[in-house]
């Protein structure tokens, strides 16, 4: 017998989670059903999903924020938002973080199931989307999923989960400040408080990593107040 299709949802409404967990499950799906973004992200580094239904107002940490961080590690799992604002500005802003479809509520029970059986169909294959494997900056090649970059010498220098993940969160905000904040959410998902400084020592092993002029940074900016900017003119 076929192994069960797998879905994470993401509710904090009892009923609603009540609801949609059981009709999924009355078709056939096997269901993990958590109530917050924080447990999401947990379970979802545990185990494996064939999709993901997010609510965008979630405690602690809200729907968007929670799909971004899935976006650093997984870009091919899809996410389908659930939301009670009915506005262009939300889907734009849930698409933007990554999402593949969005349902506002009050919804059709039917709807959900035939939105989730098509974007579960995709999940099944493979190449319908592509993953941000590799980024060059200058000459210098970083390989996301293998953790590695490889300098224009041809040396393969390591690097850590966190520094992986914060060199592809900025560079995915290319060109665009990202606070502290949003770096503590998305990178260390609140399990460890880095300071300031620990932060700021990360962005400096980059500037060792990439710039030509440490003291002159042209990549990687700290904005003071703010947070930090990856640029790139050549990408």
């Amino acid at each position: 017998m076929q192994q069960k299709l797998r879905i994470l949802l993401v509710e904090d409404e009892d009923h609603l989670l009540d609801a949609i967990k059981l009709n999924l499950e009355l078709e056939g799906y096997k269901v993990h059903a958590v109530k917050d973004g924080k447990t999401a992200l947990k379970i979802f580094k545990e185990e494996r999903f064939n999709l993901i239904i997010l609510d965008v107002m979630l405690p602690e940490m809200d729907g968007f924020q929670v799909c971004e961080t899935i976006r650093l590690e997984n870009t091919e799992v899809p996410i389908l938002f659930l939301t009670a604002k009915n506005t262009s500005e939300d889907r734009v802003m849930g698409l933007k973080k990554g999402a593949d479809d969005y349902l506002v509520k009050p919804f059709n029970l039917e709807e959900l199931i035939l939105r989730v059986g098509i974007l579960v169909k995709r999940s099944m294959k493979s190449d319908d989307l592509k993953e941000l494997n590799s980024y060059k900056i200058g000459e210098k090649t970083i390989y996301f999923n293998s953790f590695e970059l490889k300098q224009d010498d041809g040396v393969i220098v390591p690097l850590t989960k966190k520094e992986t993940m914060l060199l592809k969160l900025l560079i995915e905000r290319k060109n665009e400040a990202v606070s502290r904040e949003q770096i503590l959410e998305t990178v260390w998902n609140y399990d460890v408080y880095p300071s300031t400084r620990t932060i700021d020592n990360f962005i400096l092993t980059f500037r060792k990593y990439f710039e030509p002029d440490q003291k002159n940074p042209v990549y990687f900016h700290s904005i003071r107040g703010v947070g930090y900017k990856f640029t790139d003119i050549h990408n």
